[in-house]
């Protein structure tokens, strides 16, 4: 393990400036996503699942039985589920716990305003190789029937996550206070209700375990791929054994999407949510409850809407997964390579005032944000195999375009801030920001 780079002097002021310009319209914007984002996925159960009548179910009835339950006391008790508050706090435990026993490479991370390099272990690659040895290992002994529990438990599991969401924001943002912590540049307005949302603390750790960083990979992109395993035992239980083509394309799809992202696991250590995002509920709800609850839409679907689709619709689905993931992955690729020092392919750049390079050919010539054409494309087959009687299991697809569009609206203006007029001339060059000739 090496040593981090000696700190560079500044004052507690100099490195924590307060946060003048506020993003997510604000206050008022910023409380109401602190409310919002858990009704939002409750509001995907209840809109599409059996218990409800279907997906969507009837919108009338649906309003008739949501008046009369938000009246009924039992109705809100319902939504806690003491057993499956002991499975998430469970899962959590098994992710925590696995971070400490797994062997990993130390390694750096980008350098921080205080001159520093956090060290990170990463071994969310092992950590997921060993939850689906344990899944896979309870399928095969006692039967598909025996890994169903996500399904039968899902509002409980969601109501664990949220009131786990929100104990661990609010730990996080109480000991942001405690000692001189490095904050967040965006992080530091004053304000209860935006501080708590976009996370004080830049880097909270507990010794050398970064919350953030684990927080980012392991508990929310691997609880996914279980639920879409449970998912598909549903299924397979429904149908004696075996499951549909659409379910199969589903779990390879965002499988691979979760395995690939852990394999690279090294490349997120530089990427906006470690570098200059603080772990705040923004994020803390993201990685626990939504990514996993949300993200699993598809297959939960399908486990009571059973998709076949044909080996022509399945090869075109495939090959629409297939160009997203090469537009993702090469032009990833090539970003990594350039920061690396490396330019293999001979790229042109420009050069700036501050003395740094930006890439106008390749990839990163034909858009700014060439590697979000991929993901989107991707997104798309990814809820392809649903079909289209319900616009419902496209929700992915409309939040990830909008996630993408806004990230991509909030990196230009740090880089326009950041290069200044260089930035201008950069924009000329490479005057689409996602899809070319499109956006």
């Amino acid at each position: 393990m090496s040593s981090p780079k000696k700190p560079v002097a500044k004052t507690n002021k100099d490195l924590n400036p307060r946060t003048v310009k506020l993003e997510f319209l604000g206050v008022p914007g910023t409380f109401l996503l602190n409310l919002v984002i858990p009704v939002v996925v409750y509001s995907l159960y209840f809109g599409c699942s059996e218990e409800t009548g279907g997906c969507p179910p009837d919108l009338f009835q649906l309003e008739f039985s949501l008046a009369r339950h938000v009246k009924d006391i039992e109705w809100w008790k319902g939504l806690w589920d003491p057993q499956a508050a002991m499975v998430y706090a469970g899962w959590i435990f098994f992710c925590g716990f696995s971070w400490l026993i797994l062997p990993g490479e130390w390694v750096p991370g980008l350098e921080m305003r205080n001159g520093e390099r956090k060290l990170y272990k990463i071994n969310a690659l092992s950590t997921l190789l060993l939850a689906l040895g344990l899944a896979a290992g309870t399928i095969f002994n006692f039967g598909p029937q025996a890994f169903t529990f996500p399904y039968e438990h899902w509002v409980g599991l969601v109501t664990a996550s949220v009131i786990f969401s929100y104990v661990l924001s609010f730990i996080l943002y109480v000991n942001s206070y405690r000692g001189d912590k490095l904050l967040a540049v965006g992080g530091n307005s004053g304000n209860i209700f935006y501080d708590f949302w976009m996370g004080r603390e830049l880097n909270p750790s507990i010794g050398s375990f970064d919350i953030k960083e684990w927080a980012e990979l392991v508990p929310g992109l691997i609880g996914w791929t279980m639920l879409n395993i449970s998912m598909a035992c549903e299924q397979a239980v429904r149908r004696g054994g075996r499951i549909t083509d659409s379910m199969l394309l589903v779990l390879l799809f965002q499988g691979w999407y979760v395995f690939d992202a852990l394999w690279n696991e090294t490349a997120v250590l530089s990427t906006m949510d470690i570098t200059s995002d603080g772990l705040g509920f923004m994020l803390t709800v993201g990685h626990f409850c939504w990514v996993p609850f949300t993200f699993s839409l598809q297959s939960r679907y399908l486990a009571f809407n059973h998709v076949e689709l044909g080996p022509v619709k399945t090869l075109a689905i495939c090959s629409l997964q297939a160009l997203g993931y090469w537009i993702f992955r090469s032009s990833n690729g090539e970003k990594n390579d350039f920061r690396n020092g490396q330019n293999p392919k001979n790229l042109t750049f420009m050069e700036t005032k501050r003395g740094t390079k930006l890439l106008t050919s390749g990839w990163w010539g034909l858009s700014r944000h060439p590697n979000y054409m991929g993901d989107l494309i991707m997104a798309l087959a990814w809820c392809l195999p649903t079909g289209f009687n319900t616009p419902i299991p496209y929700f992915y697809l409309f939040y990830f375009t909008t996630l993408l569009v806004h990230r991509q609206m909030r990196d230009d203006a740090h880089c326009a801030k950041k290069y200044g007029d260089d930035w201008t001339e950069y924009m000329k060059r490479v005057p689409y920001r996602i899809f070319p000739y499109i956006y």
